[in-house]
């Protein structure tokens, strides 16, 4: 595939623009009927893989956890999706945008992250309805 198919991939597929890669296993965690549908089958038809549940017991290239305001704590979520990934790997956390059911507030989320030792690197739309941020484990200082 050339630089430019690739480029045009990244507009066009949300999953690519997300950082997605062909071959990745990615396990979803908070999965409900109002997750959105268009990009969850763009990452699975970019990584050609289905996504794998909570009851996937290997080594995942990435997590996406959507969150709601009523799911519980944010904390053990996020604690949770860190245990089947590598130092470094990167992890998607979905909330309702502003207004809508569920919303998270932002200080909640700052919090919840640090205490399962993650920061955010980058945030994003991920649809109609939901907000994205990308979290990861800081890496080991050398």
């Amino acid at each position: 595939m050339s630089a430019t198919t690739d480029h045009a991939e990244e507009r066009t597929n949300p999953a690519a623009r997300l950082g997605f890669q062909p071959g990745q296993v990615v396990q979803e965690l908070g999965y409900d009927d109002d997750a959105e549908q268009e990009l969850r089958e763009a990452i699975e038809e970019l990584t050609g893989t289905d996504l794998v549940n909570e009851e996937y017991d290997d080594v995942v290239d990435a997590v996406i956890v959507w969150f709601r305001d009523d799911d519980g704590d944010l904390a053990d979520a996020l604690v949770n999706a860190t245990t089947l990934i590598e130092e470094g790997a990167l992890i998607w956390l979905f909330t309702p945008k502003t207004g809508r059911d569920g919303y998270v507030d932002p200080s909640d989320i700052q919090e919840a992250a640090v205490t399962a030792g993650l920061q955010q690197v980058g945030a994003t739309s991920a649809g109609k309805d939901w907000n994205g941020l990308r979290l990861a484990t800081p890496k080991a200082k050398r």
